[in-house]
């Protein structure tokens, strides 16, 4: 029964990891074309206990920003160019396909332990 528990609990760390990552690609995709925006990354670590997984705290993308030119924006320096944001919308798309993948196996596998549980107290009512 304590595997079973356990798991369920595994499944659900990978959901709750997975849902934070889609939090932040979605605020990435919503970003894209803020000026300045610095891309949000999270990363993953084993939690207390070894076997669960946790969200890492978010970490902003140093990679350099995309430079514009359009002398009009009220940003734009002298010659023209003001900073846009490094987030790369076909990138973000593929983390985003990617978090959703995970959290459908992380719930597949919640699904089939509660499944299991189910039939363990099936049996055990006979």
């Amino acid at each position: 029964m304590a595997d079973l528990r356990t798991s369920l609990s595994l499944a659900a760390s990978g959901m709750e990891a997975q849902a934070a990552r889609l939090r932040h690609v979605s605020e990435n995709i919503a970003n894209a074309d803020t000026p300045g925006y610095q891309r949000k990354t999270i990363s993953f670590h084993a939690a207390m206990d070894g076997a669960a997984v946790q969200a890492g705290p978010v970490r902003l993308d140093r990679s350099a920003l995309v430079r514009i030119y359009d002398p009009g924006h009220p940003l734009a320096d002298d010659s023209g160019h003001y900073d846009g944001s490094n987030v790369d919308l076909v990138i973000e798309m593929a983390d985003a396909r990617e978090a959703q993948r995970s959290y459908e196996a992380n719930l597949r596998m919640f699904d089939q332990a509660r499944q299991m549980t189910q039939s363990l107290f099936d049996l055990l009512r006979r």
